[in-house]
């Protein structure tokens, strides 16, 4: 396409285009007709233009891996899963451990660390097996995770800081786990918000001149414009921050689709769910993306589940060239402008809740638990009023479907009254009380 085409026509003004939009709308309010709001409380416009975008953030270019997860109760087990996994695709493992018995040797045997990123997720703290552990290998745990979700640390807040104080010491990684706040309901603002005050929590208990790396494990919805956005006003809010502390480590971004819009009825849709959120992930700046197999929520670990979570991450990449353009979303006035929003009203949340004794201390006084709990019934409404569409469940249910015979996981909130030291961040899918009516009348 030659450039003189382009000289040919004049350009046009945001000024131009909104009177034109104006005209067309023969006396009808332009705010009220064309501009509406998100539940971030960000203004969504008709039409965005290079003249109103104020100014852009830099985005460092980011590759993606494609990643499995894996639990990792049997090592023999996980380890030939893995090792599988790999020569079917997957460059990155993550091993779930669920305790201090299971062997590591084991579980990466014959696997070759160069080709293979490892990460070691672990449901406990425990500081002398940690520190036997390669360094090669990404060591992820957060006790303030475990707070938000469990409601109680690992052992106590003063044990459990001091040993996330060596282990960063130790290993050089600090992971910061948001998942919860998203499968909770949080909006995209606290999300990255609380994801923020997350780590800045941690910066202040570790020597941050060991961190070499900064692990953010992020739940992506369906969105897609602004799940792109979320995930690069995060890593441009983290660079802000971390300039504060002279942090030069690595921001690393683990992205898994939501389990919040999933469904058991219809789920074959979860498949499409699943596609657009690895879509905004990858397009978002992630560095490893984890898809959600799309029987996830009521069927136990399978190897059919499994390949069709790994084979959709493979099209995107080897077919649908996802891995050809670093940073395809730089120059879009939409998404430049959702995440200009996103980052600044991210900001004013984070500096009202420091200015407020920060997230450990909301999260003891249980103001943000309120503030999910709010953004969540929120969401929940519109739901209920088909407002938010989920095809299959709400909309378009397919009456003949039945499901109560083939749930192997409870895929519902579980209710385990135990003493806690906070109230925990509960997640929970929009259409469990819809699916619990549907499974009471079925056959």
């Amino acid at each position: 396409m030659s450039k003189k085409l382009f000289s040919d026509f004049e350009p046009v003004s945001a000024k131009a285009w909104k009177q034109k939009i104006q005209v067309d709308l023969k006396g009808a309010d332009y705010n009220d007709t064309l501009v509406w709001q998100t539940n971030d409380g960000i203004n969504v416009k008709p039409f965005y233009h290079q003249d109103t975008l104020e100014n852009t953030l830099y985005i460092k270019p980011q590759t993606w891996s494609i990643g499995q997860i894996i639990f990792a109760q049997n090592a023999n087990v996980a380890n030939k899963k893995a090792i599988n996994a790999i020569e079917k695709g997957t460059e990155t493992i993550k091993f779930i451990i669920p305790n201090n018995k299971v062997s590591i040797s084991e579980l990466i045997n014959n696997i070759d660390l160069n080709a293979t990123n490892i990460q070691l997720e672990l449901l406990f703290l425990d500081q002398n097996r940690i520190s036997n552990i390669d360094q090669n290998i990404s060591i992820q745990v957060d006790p303030i995770h475990q707070l938000v979700k469990t409601g109680n640390w690992f052992s106590n807040l003063d044990k459990d800081l001091a040993a996330i104080k060596d282990t960063v010491a130790h290993t050089g990684c600090l992971t910061i786990d948001a998942t919860t706040y998203q499968n909770a309901g949080a909006n995209n603002v606290q999300q990255i918000a609380y994801t923020v005050l997350h780590a800045n929590e941690y910066f202040n208990i570790v020597d941050v001149s060991t961190i070499k790396k900064v692990v953010f494990n992020v739940a992506v919805g369906t969105n897609y414009f602004f799940e792109i956005a979320k995930l690069r006003a995060l890593r441009a809010l983290f660079d802000s921050i971390a300039s504060e502390y002279n942090i030069s480590a690595t921001c690393v971004i683990n992205a898994i689709p939501s389990k919040r819009n999933k469904t058991i009825y219809d789920y074959n849709t979860n498949m499409l769910r699943t596609t657009t959120e690895c879509m905004s992930a990858v397009l978002g700046g992630a560095n490893t993306i984890f898809n959600l197999p799309y029987d996830a929520i009521y069927h136990k670990d399978n190897a059919f589940g499994e390949r069709i979570a790994r084979n959709q991450l493979l099209v995107l990449k080897n077919e649908s060239y996802f891995n050809a353009v670093n940073n395809p979303s730089d120059g879009s006035y939409y998404i430049e402008s959702l995440t200009n929003q996103l980052a600044e009203n991210s900001l004013d949340l984070f500096k009202d809740i420091e200015a407020n004794g920060g997230l450990l201390k909301q999260l003891k006084e249980g103001t943000i638990q309120k503030k999910i709990k709010e953004s969540a019934a929120k969401e929940q409404q519109q739901f209920d009023e088909q407002k938010i569409i989920l095809l299959g469940t709400n909309k378009h249910p397919n009456k003949e479907d039945k499901m109560k015979n083939d749930l192997e996981l409870f895929p519902f909130v579980k209710t385990n009254p135990v003493k806690t030291l906070i109230e925990p961040i509960i997640e929970k899918r929009l259409a469990e009380k819809l699916e619990q009516e549907r499974l009471k009348t079925e056959e």
